[in-house]
Parts: C-alpha cells; structure tokens; sequence
C-alpha cells in the first residue's frame, strides 16, 4: 500500500488499488466518478452542496467530486424535517437517498480533468447532533483533515497494515468521516460501506475478512457479549472508539476477549482528535496538539486541525499528570439547585460505582421546585434486587449510596429504569432528551422487539420493562405484572387481526400458571377466530407457559 495525500486522491496512480466490495469499487473508478459527478455539479452551477449518504464509497465520490467541482459540502446530522428546514438557506442542492433528493446517477456529466485539490479553502461543514446545545455547524479546511489523517497513520498505520475497516459509526460525524472513509482512502486500505450497528453485523463482516480493524462506538462495544466468536474476532488489528468514554469493566472484557486493549479517542466535531488512550485513565494528546486549562480547569485546545492560530476552549475539567490527563467530567453539566453548584457527572460516576447499576444519566426535573432525576440501567443484580426487594427498596438504597457523596438536596427524587440508554448512534445521549425522558410518565404497555404476523395469527416477543406502572402496589415487595394488564396488553396489540372495531365481552378458561416479573421476555401468541369473536392468547416465560385463556370480543355497537 502506497499513502496518497488527501489532496492528491483524483490524480492518476500507476498501481491498482482496492477500496471496496458489494459493491467492487477501486481508486480508478472512484476517481472516475467523482470526476463525472464534479462536472455536473460545475454545469449545475452548484456552490454549497448538502450530502447524505449511507453508503461510505458513495460519500467518498461525493466529497472528491464536489471538492475537484469548487463546491461546499455540508454533512447534516440527519434529515429530519428540521434538520432540513435548519439548513436549507444554505445549501444549493441535497444529496441524498432519500426520493425527494437528488441522486449521483442522474448528477453526472462528462468528467473533469483530475487535479489536485485545494488545502485552504473552507470544503466541509459538520453540523453537531445538539447534545449540549443548539446544534452548530462547524466548517473546516483540506488541510485540516489531511493533518488529521497524516497523524493517525503515524500512530497506528504499521499496526493496521492492510486490514478492511469495518464501522458501527455513520459517516457523517468527524470520527466516522475520518475513520472510516477519509483515512482508508489515503492509506489503500478496503472499508466496507454500510454502517453496521449490531455486534452480529460486525462479527459477520469480520469473518468475511482476512484482517480487519472496528471503527465503533462505546454504545456498541458495551452490548457485545459472550454469544459472539470471540476466538475468530480475536484476530482483529485495532479496535477504535470514540463518542464518549468506554466504561472501564467494557474495556476490560474487550481486553480479555481480544489480548487487547481498544484505543479510545477523544475528540469532537470542532477540536478534531484531541487525545487517545489504552489501558488507562490517562489521556495522550496527539502529536502537536498543545493543550492547556483556563482558571476553572477546562481545557484549551491548539491543535493542527483547526484554523491556524485558533485556541478552542472546551468544557472539559481535566487535570493534568505530566503531559497527560484525566477527565474530570463537563462544566457545563454542573447544575445550581437553591444555590448549590452540583456537578452530575460527579454523581453519574457515584452511581455507577454501585453493583446494582449498570448505566446511569441525570438531569434536572423542573416542576414545582427543580430537583434531579435519575435514569438507570439496572445490572443483573440490580434487576434481582427489584424483583425480590421491590422498587422503593433499590431507589432507596441507591439515595443512600449517592448520600455518601453530596448533600440532601442533590439526591435523585425521580427515577426512571431503562433497559438501555438511548445513545444515537455517535454514543451520545442529548441532555435535553434526558429531561424529557424524566417528564415522561412511566410505561404502562410493553417493548415490543418483534412481531410477526401470519394469516389471523400474531407471533410476539415482548419485554416488561423494570418501570412499568402497574408494578406499583402490585406487589411492593415482589413485583408481579396483574393477570388484568396481561389480558388488555392481548386485547391491545391483537387489533390487526380483528375484522372490525370490538369490544371485551367477557374471558374464558383462563389461566395464569407463571408469574411476570420485572425485566422479563414474554413471547405472545395471538389467534383470531371472527366467526366465533375470540381471540385465543398465550403467554410464554423462558418458554414455559405463563397464561392463557379465550378473549370474547362483540362487535362494538351490536
């Protein structure tokens, strides 16, 4: 493999290279059409250009093709209706999979000469998720993403070698975009090109390889368990991460899975890399990126990818050991309650410190009088303790470790038990879905994971979630999901298969011969007989019976 410069991609190479497959692309036929697509884009007249695309090898012809056409590109976090209507002044065309949008197919023209491209001129925008604010966009030059990649090959390039990159991140944040497109295209080494989420995905496109490296986020890498070949996976060369902190014990059992510890990054949209870290709580800064703290303890960043002369000042408490440091957690999630200043990462890192939890985040509940909130993922002897001590009990018990560590009045009064947090896909979790996460009432009806209908029969997996409202009072001490929330869950969920609007008219031969408890997987068979107007159902616990029994339904109205 021979490195090519980022602004000398679209020039003619002498030897074949590969980049990807499903489909075949090489650096010939990338080349190819992003000069084809830059000149549709110069006849089209098109300066600023908003792309969209799932498929990495398609964002790469994308990126090359505006930047040979003069064009801007701008990569929106998604296509939400407002993510659309939020940047839709400034942008003359979209690129996207989406119908409305256009496609590279119908863009392309004659191609373009090749040529190298240009190192200063703004190319790129990167609009934040909003995670800690308003979402913003950020614009960066050529010469700060080549810089970028120049260091990580320096850093790990001999340990990759000619490893394919495999992603679980998208491509349209700094990490993804630099990871998994922007660094392999200069290397020569291949990517695959579709995001995949889910350790299943990763293991399958990782057996297909005969070395491969994951571009991941922690989120992905917390959920990959002892049901995956861990032998065979242990052949990968790297394994990245980035998007917020991998939890010491997920790091560690990446280390005992793999005989390696994964390189954490830390970086944001604005700041590029900032730090990497194996093994340790210690941070390293990147080479040549000069970092300092301002009175409060925050860090400043001077860095090579960003514009010249620019210092970034972050809200990141650190404290520095020698050249390297350690996060504090965000000044910007310190909170005022009645004048206190109360910092919630601190208590995060609190609550974690506890067997019973998993996963934790807080917030501020503004009602009557602000006060915090807590969401948990429970760990298996957090959900034992819920199940056979009741939910007063585990909260309880949680005040009081939290009470060790901050006043009464930052003790969590509102609680919510997830069975995961819900990160997007960079591993981020908004604060502001936080609170509205706190707001929300608990769940009276099921997670439905997945469904599958068949002529009048429905096939259910369900799971009863540790929150759910009717665990109140039903019982204290040892939650049971009522046999009367069981039959309305039947009735509710059974609506596609009735003929016409009806209503509960009365049960027969009921049974209930498991109990329900809290965390637990119900598989649900529906069957529907019209003529007759029953629905037969059937609830399954770790496949032993669980309830039973015949639902009459009348037509509503008769």
């Amino acid at each position: 493999m021979k490195w090519i410069n980022l602004e000398h991609l679209l020039l003619p190479t002498i030897a074949p290279r590969a980049l990807t497959a499903a489909p075949a692309l090489d650096h010939a036929g990338l080349c190819a059409q992003a000069l084809q697509l830059a000149a549709g884009l110069q006849q089209r007249k098109v300066r600023r250009l908003a792309v969209h695309l799932e498929d990495a090898g398609q964002l790469a012809v994308a990126l090359l093709g505006a930047w040979r056409a003069g064009a801007h590109v701008l990569l929106p976090a998604d296509l939400q209706a407002q993510t659309r209507q939020r940047w839709q002044g400034e942008v003359d065309l979209w690129l996207s999979d989406q119908a409305q949008d256009c496609t590279l197919e119908e863009l392309c023209q004659a191609a373009l000469p090749p040529a190298a491209l240009e190192l200063d001129t703004p190319c790129l925008s990167l609009c934040t998720s909003g995670s800690s604010g308003e979402p913003k966009r950020i614009d960066k030059t050529l010469r700060q993403l080549a810089n970028e990649v120049l260091a990580l090959e320096a850093l790990w390039g001999q340990d990759l070698g000619a490893a394919c990159i495999i992603g679980s991140i998208a491509t349209q944040h700094i990490y993804g975009l630099l990871f998994r497109v922007l660094w392999p295209l200069c290397a020569g080494r291949t990517f695959v090109r579709k995001q995949l989420p889910f350790p299943e995905d990763l293991q399958r496109a990782s057996r297909e390889q005969p070395a491969f490296a994951w571009v991941a986020s922690p989120a992905l890498l917390k959920r990959m368990g002892d049901n995956l070949d861990w032998p065979a996976l242990s052949q990968v060369r790297k394994v990245f991460s980035s998007g917020g902190e991998l939890p010491a014990d997920a790091a560690n059992a990446l280390q005992q899975r793999l005989q390696q510890w994964p390189v954490e990054i830390l970086g944001s949209s604005e700041t590029g890399g900032i730090a990497w870290r194996q093994g340790s709580s210690l941070w390293q800064p990147f080479a040549e990126v000069q970092l300092s703290q301002d009175a409060y303890g925050a860090l400043r960043i001077a860095s090579p990818y960003l514009p010249a002369g620019h210092i970034e000042q972050s809200m990141d408490a650190v404290e520095f050991v020698g050249t390297r440091f350690r996060l504090l957690g965000r000044l910007d999630r310190i909170v005022k309650l009645e004048e206190k200043r109360i910092s919630l990462p601190m208590l995060e890192r609190a609550l974690l410190e506890h067997a019973w939890v998993e996963d934790a985040r807080l917030g501020v509940v503004q009602e009557n009088r602000a006060s915090l909130g807590a969401l948990l993922v429970l760990s298996p002897a957090g959900l034992h303790a819920l199940r056979n001590q009741g939910r007063r009990a585990v909260t309880e018990a949680l005040r009081s470790h939290l009470s060790e560590h901050c006043e009464a009045l930052a003790l969590p009064r509102r609680w919510r038990l997830l069975r995961q947090l819900p990160y997007n896909a960079q591993g981020k979790l908004p604060q502001s879905e936080v609170e509205a996460l706190l707001l929300a009432p608990r769940p009276q009806g099921p997670e439905v994971l997945s469904q599958t209908q068949v002529d009048n029969q429905l096939q259910l997996q369900l799971l009863v979630s540790p929150d759910l409202a009717y665990f109140n009072g039903h019982f204290p001490q040892t939650p049971v999901l009522p046999g009367v929330v069981q039959i309305d869950w039947a009735i509710a969920l059974a609506q596609p298969l009735l003929d016409q609007p009806r209503r509960f008219a009365g049960m027969e031969v009921l049974k209930f011969q498991q109990l329900a408890r809290p965390g637990d997987t119900l598989a649900l068979t529906l069957r529907f007989d019209a003529e007759r107007g029953k629905l037969y159902f059937t609830y399954l616990n770790a496949d032993a019976a669980c309830s039973s029994g015949r639902i009459v339904l009348e037509v509503a109205g008769a």
